[in-house]
């Protein structure tokens, strides 16, 4: 697959250069491909001169390629790969940084924010999947970017950046997406905007509203529900744009999102095609409310900016355990979990066109995050058993809230030796906190009980005792230094060096023993925190008056005191703990061409080898691993698509489009069993290598287009995700079939 790809951009390049070349020396077609400005480095500048590895969306890009979610993103951009069990279970991989798809108690290794507010936590809670209409663009960041974004990104950073109020045109949009999946579900998508400026020059308000209400296609036996995985998000924003005087801005946004997925989207495929199983739906519901101001102020030469948030998240993350003892027992947690943040950035940034260019800023981060763990049996199981002295089906519960703390402060500057040559040196210095703390509860022996043969009578129900964690420090610089050279205008070069690291862990069950097999091992204390050394060079380059553009980055990643999740093999309670080293290395690639009027192509890519490098006997045997175990992530994936435009009719233009992506497959988690490293794991696999291919065919008719398209053409169902822990009787998740729609764009 690999070397057909390689052949694809040989003949991307074979077509394109001549043809392009062709077009220039007879002058055919003033159009280039869309020149999108970036603010990665927190100014403006156009993509192409940006020395870091940027994939970036435009708005008309994600409606082009029918980008409603992650997904897409992910299989468009090199060297990322998203896991994803289900809706509102999100965690990605950038150029091979992680140990598994999961990374339970961990902090995300890809910073995932919505304007200013990071919204990816750890992994095992719900990462909200939001809605992406009516979005300014979204940039995907690769290597670390912690000199301006931070602890959590430390492999990358997705940034989705909403669109700010006109505030001279009335405008107004909306789409229409229904589609039918797999032959019987109905997907439904409707989106709205609204700007009106209310003082001309002076004030605006833009809206947007959202209702998405998609029909799963799995079949729960364990529920009996028919396509269980249904999906119900909703939701919508406001900003209000203030614009007094030419100096001065202020942007105030309100938003809101509920999404609700019905049940899991994982499935087992030992039960038939597209069935999973548990006792009742497992529910990941995440409901998202954000408020932000922004205030700009342009000062001659330098703007500040800034930006206060707040926001709240509620989440269910209640699951089925029963897997765990192979449905011996009635088993599974509701975990509802809410949490409040404030975010302050403050920030300015010189003008652009000076010998030296140069960001300063501080940053602030205070979040709250309250977790009741209840643990359950069943009304049913508690009875057949005869099973009695708990106060309703739950064994154990829990009350946790944790604190956490960031503060920074971070600065770029950037010197033009000449107008072809520049240096730039970021570093950021920070201190962030961690503590959990333990408000109470009961816990009893219902586990063991349960799994005694002909145990019948009352359970030990214990209280918990309020306790206070201990509080997790750091303090640690991150840099990056880069030099850049154009040889000519159209070629940018760079080289970087890059450092990042990941907040400590602690582990909310620190020194408890299993009340299963007290010769299980201790839950450890916590992780440390671990670093990356990101060393990249690149080139972007722009032909053909802008008609030919590619990006090409190499890079060598050192990852040390890796944080690794694990899980108890009596209980599989959860912890967190530290090995050695790994190294990742790798190429990605993207290419776009205009090779004639109205015809577009790209071809994007990436090869990666990541494997441990170093490990003691002691740290394999408490995670798992092995001496250059894979991480997990693919060694190659690559997608290219085609855009091709032609007039119908005077007053109608009509368009064809399809995209290839291709992912080949990776590890689910290290192979042997934490704690017993002599054993394989027994949910240790592979994904599937799968491609996928979407195709789209419609019309522009003025204001209205019209888009027929096909999703999963072929209906793959490859594996692309393994859960990494036996708790779960479903632990597979799969592309979603085949979906045939029809999408009604309409713009003012």
């Amino acid at each position: 697959m690999a070397s057909g790809l390689l052949a694809s951009a040989s003949a991307v390049a074979l077509i394109a250069i001549p043809a392009l070349a062709a077009a220039q020396a007879s002058g055919e077609g003033a159009a280039q491909l869309e020149e999108i400005i970036v603010t990665a480095t927190r100014r403006s500048e156009r993509l192409q001169d940006v020395p870091l590895s940027i994939t970036a969306f435009s708005q008309d890009d994600l409606t082009t390629k029918g980008i409603v979610g992650y997904e897409g993103l992910a299989r468009e951009t090199p060297g990322v790969v998203l896991n994803k069990p289900t809706a509102n279970f999100n965690n990605f991989t950038a150029r091979g940084i992680a140990t598994n798809g999961y990374g339970a108690n961990l902090q995300n290794t890809v910073a995932i924010y919505i304007d200013e507010l990071p919204i990816s936590t750890i992994g095992n809670t719900t990462v909200l999947d939001p809605n992406l209409f009516d979005v300014e663009r979204i940039e995907f960041l690769r290597g670390p970017q912690g000199t301006l974004f931070g602890s959590g990104s430390l492999s990358g950073a997705l940034r989705i950046l909403n669109k700010s109020p006109d505030l001279n045109s009335f405008d107004a949009a909306a789409m229409v997406d229904t589609g039918v999946t797999d032959g019987d579900s109905l997907r439904q998508r409707y989106n709205g905007m609204l700007n009106a400026p209310l003082v001309e020059d002076k004030l605006a308000l833009r809206v947007v509203g959202f209702y998405r209400d998609e029909e799963g296609y799995l079949d729960n036996i364990g529920t009996g529900i028919k396509n269980s995985n249904t999906l119900v998000d909703w939701g919508g924003r406001a900003i209000l744009l203030w614009k007094p005087t030419e100096a001065l801005s202020v942007r105030l946004l309100a938003s809101y999102e509920d999404s609700n997925p019905k049940d899991s989207s994982l499935t087992n495929p030992a039960l038939g095609d597209r069935k999973r199983n548990s006792d009742r739906p497992d529910l990941f519901v995440g409901e998202l409310t954000t408020f932000n101001a922004t205030v700009e102020y342009q000062f001659d030469g330098a703007l500040l900016t800034s930006s206060s948030t707040y926001s709240t998240f509620d989440q269910k993350f209640w699951v089925d355990l029963a897997g765990t003892f192979n449905g011996a027992i009635a088993f599974g947690l509701d975990a509802n979990g809410y949490q409040d943040t404030f975010v302050e950035e403050l920030r300015l940034a010189s003008d652009p066109g000076g010998k030296f260019d140069w960001v300063i800023g501080g940053f602030f981060l205070d979040r709250r995050h309250d977790v009741d763990y209840f643990y359950r049996s069943s009304p049913e199981f508690l009875a057949a058993r005869g099973i009695t002295g708990l106060p309703d089906e739950y064994y154990q519960r829990q009350y946790n809230h944790a604190l956490s703390h960031e503060i920074a402060g971070f600065g770029e500057l950037t010197y033009h030796i000449s107008d072809r040559v520049w240096l730039t040196g970021g570093l950021r210095y920070g201190g962030l906190d961690s503590q959990v703390y333990v408000e109470g509860g009961y816990n009893s022996n219902y586990l063991g009980a349960a799994l005694t043969p002909g145990f019948s009578g009352p359970l030990t129900v214990v209280p918990i005792a309020a306790t206070t964690g201990v509080k997790a420090k750091e303090r640690r610089p991150s840099y990056k230094v880069s030099a850049s050279f154009q040889p000519v205008p159209e070629v940018t070069t760079y080289a970087t060096v890059s450092t990042g690291f990941r907040a400590p862990v602690v582990n909310g069950f620190a020194g408890r023993r299993s009340v299963v097999d007290p010769n299980d091992l201790v839950i450890p204390n916590g992780a440390e925190t671990d670093k990356i050394q990101n060393y990249e060079i690149g080139a972007k380059s722009t032909w053909f008056n802008g008609r030919l553009t590619s990006n090409l980055a190499a890079y060598l990643i050192d990852w040390s005191d890796i944080q690794v999740q694990a899980n108890r093999v009596s209980d599989s309670v959860q912890f967190a703990t530290n090995i050695g080293e790994a190294r990742s290395k790798g190429f990605e690639f993207e290419i776009a061409a205009l090779p004639l009027q109205g015809l577009q192509l790209g071809l994007s890519g990436s090869f990666n080898q990541a494997h441990v490098t170093k490990l003691t006997p002691e740290e394999a045997a408490i995670s798992g691993a092995v001496p250059d175990a894979r991480l997990a992530a693919p060694k190659f994936q690559g997608a290219a698509y085609l855009n091709y435009g032609f007039d119908v009719t005077p007053s109608a233009r009509g368009f064809f489009g399809a995209a290839f992506q291709h992912v080949d497959s990776f590890p689910s988690s290290f192979p042997r069993v934490p704690g017993a490293p002599n054993r394989v794991l027994p949910t240790y696999g592979y994904t599937d290598s799968y491609n996928n291919v979407n195709l789209t065919l419609g019309a522009i008719l003025g204001q209205l287009t019209l888009t027929t398209y096909v999703e999963n053409l072929f209906n793959d169902d490859s594996v692309t995700y393994i859960h990494p822990e036996a708790f779960l009787a479903s632990r597979f998740g799969t592309m979603r079939p085949r979906t045939i729609g029809l999408r009604i764009n309409y713009d003012l």
